[in-house]
C-alpha cells in the first residue's frame, strides 16, 4: 500500500522544510522506498538537499498535481509533497475537482497530512480551520516544533473540541526536538543533508560538523525517528 504525505501548515516560518526533510531522512535511514515533490517553489528546500529524491510540482496546474497521483497509485511505498504556507486554498482547489479523496479510498491508498505549528494563536486558529474541513478525510498528524516555541497552550485548548473519533482517521500529535540553535544554523549554513549534518567527518573538502554537533544531531533525529516511527506504525496497524 503506498501513502501520500502532505507536509504542510499555512503559517510562514513554523518549520515546514525541516518536518519535510526530516520524513525524508526517515525514509532513506529506514531504507523505505519514497518520492519527494517539492511544492515551495520560493525555496525550493526539498529539491536542494535531496535532489535524487524529488520532483518539482506546481501547485497551480493540475497535470503537475496528477503526477503525484499516478505515481501513488502504480507503486509501493511513500510519496512527500513538501508543500508552501498559504497553500490550502490551492490544494483545496485540486483536491474538491478530482474527487482526490475518495479516489484514494477506492484505491486503498493511505492519506496523512503532517501539520507543522509553531506555540503562536496564529497557528491554532489556521489548524482549527484546517481540522474543520479535513479531520475526517485524512489522517492528520500535528508537529508542534519546539524550535518555534515552548508553549503550546493555544493548540492544545483549540484540540479539546477535536477529541470525538471521526471515523476511520486519526488526529496525532509529536513535538519535533529542538535542535541546539548553533548546531542548526551550521547544518543550514553548510548544506548538509541531516545525514551528513549526523555521519560527515574527515573530509576537508566538504564543510562538516565536528564531533560533538554531530552526535547532537544524531540524538536529535533518533528522538525525533521514534515519535515518527510509532505513527506510520498506527497507520500500518
Amino acid at each position: 500500500m503506498s501513502t501520500i504525505h502532505f507536509i504542510g501548515g499555512e503559517k510562514g516560518g513554523v518549520g515546514k522544510s525541516v518536518l519535510s526533510r526530516l520524513l525524508s531522512q526517515y525514509y532513506l535511514d529506514n531504507s523505505l522506498v519514497f518520492q519527494g515533490f517539492d511544492a515551495d517553489q520560493s525555496h525550493s528546500t526539498l529539491s536542494r538537499y535531496y535532489k535524487d529524491y524529488t520532483k518539482p510540482v506546481n501547485l497551480d496546474h493540475f497535470e503537475s498535481m496528477d503526477e503525484m497521483m499516478e505515481l501513488a497509485a502504480e507503486n509501493e511505498g511513500g510519496v512527500l509533497i513538501d508543500l508552501p504556507a498559504q497553500s490550502q486554498r490551492f490544494l483545496d482547489n485540486w483536491i474538491d475537482e478530482n474527487g482526490f479523496v475518495e479516489m484514494c479510498d477506492e484505491m486503498g491508498i493511505q492519506l496523512a497530512y503532517w501539520y507543522a505549528v509553531d506555540d503562536g494563536p496564529d497557528s491554532a486558529s489556521l489548524l482549527s480551520g484546517f481540522l474543520d474541513k479535513y479531520r475526517a478525510k485524512m489522517n492528520i498528524i500535528i508537529a508542534k516544533n519546539l524550535g518555534r516555541g515552548s508553549d503550546f497552550s493555544h493548540i492544545e485548548t483549540m484540540l479539546d473540541q477535536y477529541k470525538n473519533p471521526c471515523g476511520e482517521k486519526c488526529i496525532h500529535q509529536f513535538y519535533i526536538p529542538a535542535l541546539h540553535a548553533p548546531t542548526m544554523h551550521k547544518i543550514e549554513m553548510f548544506g548538509l543533508s541531516f545525514w551528513a549534518a549526523a555521519n560527515l567527518k574527515d573530509n576537508r573538502e566538504v564543510p562538516h560538523l565536528n564531533l560533538m554537533e554531530r552526535q547532537r544531531t544524531k540524538v536529535w533525529l533518533n528522538k525525533t525517528y521514534q515519535s515518527i516511527s510509532n505513527i506510520l506504525n498506527d497507520f500500518a496497524s
